[in-house]
């Protein structure tokens, strides 16, 4: 099965019914599947082909959907950009991956802009432009164009979608999923998380770039709705659930921490609502159990990664009613995924023991683009994803975390490497050495912390180091906190030993 498939299928089947709702506008599926056709004409017309990418710098928006099936249905590989990174870091997505067209949306414009400026002979496309002079308008192109499917050859293994991680060491890549890879994403959703009917609907606060919008196809096809908003407000995102009939919504802890941070989460209006999927970064024990409280039973927890998702474990209702040790666990194994633990020489571990986590799933990704040896490291001979996870399974089969064999560091459900922060405040002419770790912050479950060494008669304050990384970096990569210390510990070899840095902020947490 592949993915434009699925989109075709659930048009014809639930044409009339309301796919999206965005504000006080809804569209049906008809008009969803019309606006996608039409836009894959304008796609074509701008000499966008099959395997071609496409830039993406869009908010959550009406028009999200139809332009994400429009990639679909034009052969494109989109390439999602987070909206929060900076221009240094588009630019070098646009420029590794051959952007050649990137479509913005009018709030982005003067970030697109400068991207058009940086990026040679990269063609700007908004959604919707307010100044008849600038670049296409995609809405207005959109509306003389043909609404028949232009039904464009695909196969199993063109790819349709770019997303980029960070490695290691926070170099970024750019993990490919193929049309029957991202089908079978929709399986694994379907297969774990949820069973949506046609009268579900599920609430998207997240970005529709990330795991969030990875819900959209599975309830496509099932004759779901999906709620789109613009961003995330505890207040709003409440008053949505209870506005639409939410049965389902799909959120980071960050986000259940600030919906129950000032107990009106307690008194909503959750008479639909059955089913709270999060997962992205862990879940602290005193929340989950707080939520378990006030809301019941209605907790789906995933673990999963931006190489395979979207989840290779799942904690189901069931497991959280349980509560005890399994609020602590990543979950029982997806019905979909193989999953061992294995030695760096990828020998299995013996029962009971701590192994990195491998994966093999037929929603995993189909390599980093253009990058073979990075592919090499993560994806063995044999088609297993090293994931560099940690863990531990049980008697009962649910794998425990223990650790990360890098030094990742998730905070508000974004991914930050040491090593970038690290590079960024070395760029200042104060900082002699520097490390960076993640401290237990309430808000964001790891707050970026950095210790920092001046150079002999230097001076710098925390607020200019914050400043001069947010100037290089996105800025939910900028330091919380900044510790001037005399020295950072290093081993034997060379190496920053977080971990004699990061430990003793987490004692007793």
């Amino acid at each position: 099965m592949l993915a434009v498939d699925l989109v075709r299928r659930g048009a014809a089947r639930f044409a009339g019914r309301t796919a999206v709702h965005f504000g006080n506008r809804s569209l049906t599926y008809a008009e969803v599947d019309e606006a996608a056709n039409r836009l894959a004409h304008v796609l074509a017309g701008l000499g966008v082909g099959r395997g071609d990418r496409v830039g993406l710098l869009l908010g959550n928006g009406l028009w999200s959907i139809s332009v994400d099936f429009a990639c679909l249905k034009a052969g494109a590989a989109r390439v999602s950009l987070n909206g929060r990174l900076s221009a240094a870091e588009h630019t070098r997505m646009l420029q590794d991956t051959g952007v050649t067209l990137l479509v913005y949306g009018p709030e982005l414009a003067e970030r697109a802009l400068e991207l058009g400026a940086a990026v040679p002979g990269l063609t700007l496309a908004c959604l919707g432009s307010p100044d008849p002079a600038g670049p296409l308008d995609l809405l207005a192109a959109m509306r003389e164009a043909s609404p028949a499917d232009p039904m464009l050859p695909a196969a199993p293994d063109d790819v349709i979608l770019i997303l980029y991680t960070s490695g290691t060491t926070g170099t970024l890549k750019a993990a490919q999923h193929t049309q029957a890879g991202y089908a079978a994403i929709s399986a694994n959703i379907l297969s774990n998380l949820v069973s949506p009917g046609r009268d579900d609907v599920m609430l998207h606060a997240a970005s529709l770039i990330h795991a969030s919008g990875t819900f959209v196809l599975p309830y496509w096809i099932r004759g779901g709705a999906s709620v789109v908003l613009g961003g995330f407000d505890p207040d709003e995102y409440l008053a949505a659930i209870a506005r639409y009939g939410v049965t389902a919504v799909n959120l980071v802890p960050t986000m259940l921490g600030m919906l129950f941070a000032d107990g009106k989460a307690e008194r909503a209006d959750l008479a639909r609502l059955h089913t709270v999927v999060y997962g992205a970064s862990p879940m602290p024990r005193p929340l989950i159990e707080h939520a378990l409280d006030a809301w019941g039973p209605k907790f789906v927890q995933y673990f999963g990664q931006t190489e395979a998702p979207l989840c290779l474990t799942v904690l189901d209702k069931d497991d959280h009613a349980e509560g005890g040790e399994l609020l602590g666990a990543a979950g029982h194994p997806a019905v979909d995924a193989r999953l061992v633990l294995t030695d760096e020489d990828g020998a299995p571990v013996a029962p009971g023991g701590i192994g990195e986590v491998r994966v093999k799933a037929p929603f995993a990704m189909a390599g980093y683009y253009e990058a073979p040896e990075l592919t090499a490291a993560t994806l063995t001979d044999d088609g297993w994803i090293r994931t560099r996870d940690l863990a531990r399974l049980d008697d009962r089969g649910y794998l425990h975390l223990v650790d990360r064999s890098s030094d990742m560091i998730i905070t508000g459900g974004y991914n930050v490497y040491p090593r970038e922060v690290e590079d960024a405040l070395a760029s200042h002419p104060a900082v002699g050495q520097c490390a960076v770790v993640g401290a237990p912050d309430a808000t964001w479950v790891e707050a970026v912390t950095a210790f920092v060494t001046l150079r002999p008669g230097a001076a710098a304050s925390e607020a200019a180091l914050r400043d001069h990384v947010r100037a290089r970096l996105a800025g939910y990569k900028v330091p919380k906190r900044v510790h001037f210390v005399e020295t950072i510990p290093y081993s034997a070899v060379g190496k920053i030993l977080r971990r004699a840095l990061r430990d003793p902020l987490w004692e007793g947490k």
